[in-house]
């Protein structure tokens, strides 16, 4: 039973919040399992014609990927084992960046690392003052959100924000259009619902269709970009293991 992630539906609009509060909504593979699952379902039932996804509490949409359960799987998989686990997890982060219903990220905190990827392959982001990106693979020996970035603030944007590694705060991300809209906290969820409400209110077949257009309009298709990272980050630049990664880190919260 799904208990990293909550799930709700509501005139016509599928709500899944990544729900590990505690550990401000970190990825891990639990929770990374059952939200591709439950996009999967809504992408098939008719009942849904929009998808919002959000973190649980205030603090964070997500804080990332789990570092804790990073380093314990680096020391209990080979690295080909290693490799295809990180297959199987970007391939579910780009089947729901390819999911046939519009999404919409409901950004309620910050969204850094893994989390950051998560809300750039959504279609759509509603922001709030405590909203904040960070996409920090480069500071840490990793590449990744060249495929989803550059598709939603263009490429020079995307070079200086995946170059850096800095924070983009709600103010910035809302300039830049990595927000749609930008609210008070607490006219998130009511602003994220108007959006959500009136895409889910229309002709599925024909926002489908719209969207099915805009992914193969793209210079590359979605998919090859997709395999173009993982075949460089798989062959080319491996990505850092998490003692190698996040030292700060594990000084501090190390166990």
């Amino acid at each position: 039973m799904a208990d990293h992630i909550l799930v709700e539906r509501t005139e016509g609009v599928g709500i899944i919040t990544m729900n590990r509060p505690e550990q401000l909504n970190a990825m891990n593979q639990r929770l990374n399992a059952e939200l591709h699952e439950a996009v999967t379902r809504m992408s098939v039932d008719d009942e849904v014609g929009c998808i919002v996804i959000t973190g649980a509490g205030h603090r964070a949409f997500s804080a990332g990927g789990d570092i804790h359960e990073q380093r314990e799987n680096d020391k209990k998989y080979t690295q080909a084992e290693l490799d295809a686990r990180t297959a199987v997890r970007t391939r579910g982060s780009y089947e729901i960046s390819a999911c046939p219903k519009p999404t919409i990220g409901m950004m309620n905190g910050l969204a850094y690392g893994g989390a950051a990827v998560l809300a750039s392959s959504l279609d759509m982001r509603v922001g709030c003052e405590h909203s904040s990106f960070r996409f920090l693979a480069a500071a840490y020996g990793r590449i990744n959100s060249t495929w989803t970035l550059p598709n939603q603030v263009g490429w020079p944007i995307a070079k200086e924000l995946l170059f850096s590694a800095r924070v983009v705060e709600a103010e910035e991300a809302h300039r830049i259009g990595l927000l749609n809209h930008l609210v008070p906290c607490d006219q998130l969820r009511a602003k994220t619902m108007w959006l959500a409400t009136m895409i889910a209110k229309n002709r599925r077949d024909a926002v489908m269709g719209v969207k099915a257009l805009l992914l193969r309009g793209l210079g590359t298709d979605l998919e090859q970009q997709w395999a173009n990272e993982r075949d460089y980050t798989t062959n080319v630049v491996r990505g850092a293991k998490a003692e190698e990664a996040f030292p700060e880190f594990i000084a501090r919260h190390g166990r």
